[in-house]
């Protein structure tokens, strides 16, 4: 209604406010009719069809085709419909649609948990523009314009030679086409061809720059049309609004060509963006395009972890990677890589790239998922390193993401973008590093000579046998003989914050003093029970030790306790010495007998920069494993003075941090107030750590884990 597409601008504000009733009694009527009208081409309306709606052009597309749901309108919804038909829509992105959409998704039962619910079931994220310009670009745009920029550089003069292949190059730019499989409310559809659709009036502007507007027919200029976008997306409502938002792109655009020549629509509608209807892990995507014709692949497929997947999510994912060993870890996300996999091997021209969460280059998806996908001939031809999500919609979505471009044919050129650095890389492998590709899997013991190392012991008890510092109390107000059966209870969580919880640990204690303690006896009567109760056999066995914690894992010496959760804003992930009385809980990771040099190789930046690029994550937070972390850690090979030195720049460390008693781990590694002397003990550290690897190259985590993969596969290597 503000771009002139029915005649003129606000020939709808004034239907509504001229032939509706104030109460908005007849407002429903009246949009009835006007919709039936707008379906109608001319030739075949009322002859004494009313003036007013007369106006009103044939729109064609099926946009305005059947009737509409009843509903009844007063007197405010009517005045809030004006208000909205008052605002000026003209230069509002169509893309504002996806964001309207997933703020009114409502989800069928209420009670299974509304809207919240629906957007999760379906792993729905509405991309902004910012991320999916950050895809686009490198993907097909960046590499257009610089074509356009080579035909045509600004300010050279026009010539037969570059006439002739300016109109090369249209034609090119009109033979293209675009594919989301997973593709919502169309924003990234929407977004792209609004690009091409700007990188197309360039060129119009290139060619015919000496023309007079008045000898140019702007309908033959445009060769660009939106039955070059092609899309799936589960939703029918979203469909839908996808359909409609890119004919409104496509109107705000030729608005832009006008300036050339005179006002230009594209209605009745005939041609439309092919966005079907369809569960995309199930449809054979040769149906909507067919690979020969199809020229990049493109979109944010849904978000969801492997216990987040619906039955049937699972099943479908399931039906795409039974050939995959360890598939039951993956992402619902990779199903879209795995058919895109197949989909481009028929079209090696094809070039990918998806929004997809980091887990899928960190962690033990990686060499599950990356295996296959290297061995059918895939190669990373671009990547944007984890950032975090932001898009348009209501209620952001707390992700971090990656962007991964991919193809068959091995790319010219690779770019790694990280925050505002864009690197050039050789490789990229699927810790998107450049580096060789070195796939990390689960490995039972360590790849180096290094100690075992271990998970916390685990009560399995439903809370029963821990105790905080008022019960910890109750129990010795009770009889202070009770004080042998508490432990001081420590995980991550409590390393890094200096919290105290305790626990009951009666490994060594006579039944008839637990006996003689009515709190005692309650507790483990509570444990009992519980385990009784469960409906893993492994528990119920244990209910005949209820007086002993499930799993245990307890050290004999004084330990090294890594937590298995640590904040991504830290540098170092914090790691302690702590004394073989205290019993080190699930949610910490123990290394026994752990030397200073055990310590120094553990807290330096080699060893974090090889966490972060491997682990997993637990939200945004980096998730320490033996299996994957650890076990696959290439270890230095120093000497006697190397190892010296390391304890030494260790220990360092340690009595840094010893200055700052009133202050937590978390504290002192927290980046903004990590302390001078800490730093500076930290640094020196690095450098012993840096020698006894031999290591002179860069201090990012980038270059480090670069020279790690290399010593990974040298050991790899070693063990063939």
């Amino acid at each position: 209604d503000n771009t002139n597409l029915f005649g003129e601008n606000t020939v709808f504000l004034d239907y509504l406010k001229n032939y509706t009733q104030v109460d908005g009694e007849n407002l429903h009527e009246r949009l009835q009719t006007l919709f039936k009208v707008l379906n109608q081409p001319t030739k075949k309306r009322l002859k004494n069809l009313p003036e007013h709606l007369a106006a009103f052009p044939y729109i064609n597309g099926a946009l305005f085709e059947g009737a509409l749901e009843d509903c009844y309108f007063d007197e405010e919804v009517r005045t809030i419909l004006i208000e909205c038909c008052e605002l000026d829509w003209s230069e509002i992105s169509p893309a504002i649609f996806g964001s309207l959409f997933q703020a009114i998704m409502h989800f069928d039962d209420e009670k299974a948990g509304g809207k919240t619910k629906k957007r999760r079931e379906f792993g729905a994220h509405y991309t902004s523009e910012e991320n999916i310009l950050k895809t686009i670009d490198p993907l097909f745009m960046d590499a257009l314009r610089a074509e356009f920029e080579h035909i045509s550089p600004k300010g050279s003069r026009v010539g037969k030679v570059k006439t002739a292949k300016l109109a090369v190059f249209h034609q090119k730019l009109a033979a293209l086409n675009f594919f989301d499989p997973a593709c919502g409310c169309g924003n990234f559809l929407i977004v792209a061809y609004r690009e091409l659709r700007l990188l197309e009036l360039d060129v119009i502007h290139a060619q015919f720059s000496k023309a007079k507007s008045a000898q140019l027919s702007v309908e033959t200029l445009i060769k660009c049309d939106v039955d070059q976008f092609h899309g799936i997306d589960i939703d029918g409502s979203a469909v839908n609004i996808a359909t409609v938002a890119m004919w409104l792109t496509d109107h705000q655009m030729n608005l832009k060509v006008q300036e050339l020549g005179n006002y230009f629509n594209r209605i009745p509608l005939i041609k439309k963006a092919n966005i079907v209807h369809a569960n995309a892990l199930q449809l054979d995507w040769e149906t909507v395009i067919a690979p020969e014709k199809c020229s990049f692949i493109m979109g944010n497929p849904p978000f969801l972890g492997k216990k987040e997947q619906s039955k049937e999510q699972k099943v479908d994912l399931q039906a795409l990677t039974k050939s995959i060993k360890g598939a039951g870890v993956l992402d619902y996300v990779v199903g879209w890589h795995i058919k895109a996999t197949h989909f481009i091997a028929k079209n090696p021209n094809i070039l990918v790239a998806f929004v997809s969460t980091n887990s899928i280059c960190q962690g033990e998806q990686v060499g599950v998922l990356w295996s296959y996908l290297l061995a059918k001939g895939v190669k990373i031809r671009f990547a944007y390193r984890t950032f975090k999500w932001s898009n348009e919609g209501k209620g952001v979505a707390a992700v971090h993401c990656v962007i991964v471009g991919f193809g068959i044919n091995e790319p010219e050129q690779r770019f790694i973008f990280q925050n505002d650095e864009v690197i050039k890389a050789n490789n990229i492998n699927p810790y998107l590093v450049d580096a060789v590709n070195v796939l990390i899997g689960n490995r039972k013991l360590p790849i180096s000579d290094s100690p075992l190392m271990n998970y916390g012991s685990m009560p399995i008890d439903n809370g029963h046998l821990i105790l905080s510092e008022e019960e910890k109390e109750e129990l010795l107000n009770e009889s202070m003989s009770n004080e042998k059966y508490v432990f001081q209870y420590m995980g991550g969580n409590e390393l890094i914050n200096n919290k105290k919880r305790y626990c009951l640990w009666l490994e060594q204690a006579e039944p008839k003093y637990i006996a003689k303690s009515v709190f005692i006896s309650n507790r483990i009567k509570k444990v009992k029970e519980f385990r009784s109760s469960s409906k893993r056999p492994a528990t119920q066995d244990l209910a005949n030790y209820p007086s002993l914690f499930g799993e245990r894992r307890q050290s004999n010496a004084d330990y090294l306790l890594l937590p298995k959760v640590s904040s991504e804003n830290r540098d170092f992930m914090p790691i302690g010495f702590i004394d073989a009385s205290i019993v080190a809980n699930g949610s910490a990771l123990i290394l026994s007998n752990a030397t200073k040099y055990h310590f120094g190789i553990l807290q330096s930046s080699m060893h974090n920069a090889w966490m972060r690029t491997v682990c997993g994550r637990m939200k945004s937070d980096y998730q320490y494993s033996v299996s994957i972390v650890y076990n696959n850690f290439p270890w230095a090979k120093p000497n006697e003075k190397q190892i010296k030195a390391i304890a030494v720049k260790a220990q360092a460390v340690l009595d840094a941090r010893s200055e700052h008693k009133t202050s937590t781990l978390a504290d002192l590694y927290h980046p903004l107030t990590m302390p001078p002397n800490l730093v500076k003990a930290h640094n020196a550290l690095d450098k012993a750590v840096d020698a006894a690897y031999g290591y002179k190259g860069k201090k990012d985590d980038a270059a480090r884990v670069a020279f790690l993969f290399e010593r990974y596969q040298e050991l790899i290597d070693g063990l063939e």
